[in-house]
C-alpha cells in the first residue's frame, strides 16, 4: 500500500489472473460491491441503484460501520474495461484502474481524498 500525502491518494496494486473485462463487470455492478469490499462495511446495493454503472450514474449502498447507514455515490470516471471511479457527498473518490498484463490484470485501487469535505472525520479515523 502506498500513501502519497502530496496528491492525497492512498493506493494498492494487485495482480488478478482474469481479463480486465471480467473484473470491470464486477466493478460496474453495484450489486457485486459487497463481494470485493475489504472493509466489510458495504452490505448491499439499494434497489434504486442501476444494474450497471455508467458515467454520471448515481447508486446507493447499505453500509455499516458500527451503525447501519446509506451512502449515495456518483460515478465520476468511466472508461470501459479500464477505469471506474465514484464519489460520495464527502468528496472522497474510490477509483479502480485496470491494466492488461501477461496472464491477467494489474488492478490499482485508489482512495483519493484531495477534494474531501470532511477533514475532521479523516483525522479521527487515523
Amino acid at each position: 500500500m502506498a500513501h502519497n500525502t502530496s496528491t492525497k491518494i492512498v493506493s494498492v496494486e494487485r495482480f488478478i489472473p482474469a481479463a480486465p473485462g471480467l473484473i470491470f463487470e464486477l466493478l460496474a455492478d453495484p450489486r457485486q460491491h459487497s463481494l470485493f469490499d475489504g472493509s466489510g462495511s458495504v452490505k448491499a446495493a439499494r434497489i434504486s441503484s442501476p444494474p450497471r454503472l455508467s458515467l454520471g450514474a448515481e447508486f446507493a449502498m447499505d453500509m455499516k460501520i458500527g451503525l447501519p447507514y446509506k451512502m449515495t455515490n456518483t460515478v465520476v470516471e468511466f472508461e470501459e474495461n479500464k477505469r471506474i471511479a465514484w464519489r460520495h457527498f464527502g468528496g472522497h473518490i474510490w477509483r479502480y484502474i485496470l491494466e492488461p498484463v501477461d496472464g491477467g490484470t494489474k488492478l490499482t485501487e485508489e482512495f483519493d481524498y484531495k477534494h474531501n469535505k470532511s477533514s475532521l472525520f479523516l483525522k479521527i479515523m487515523r
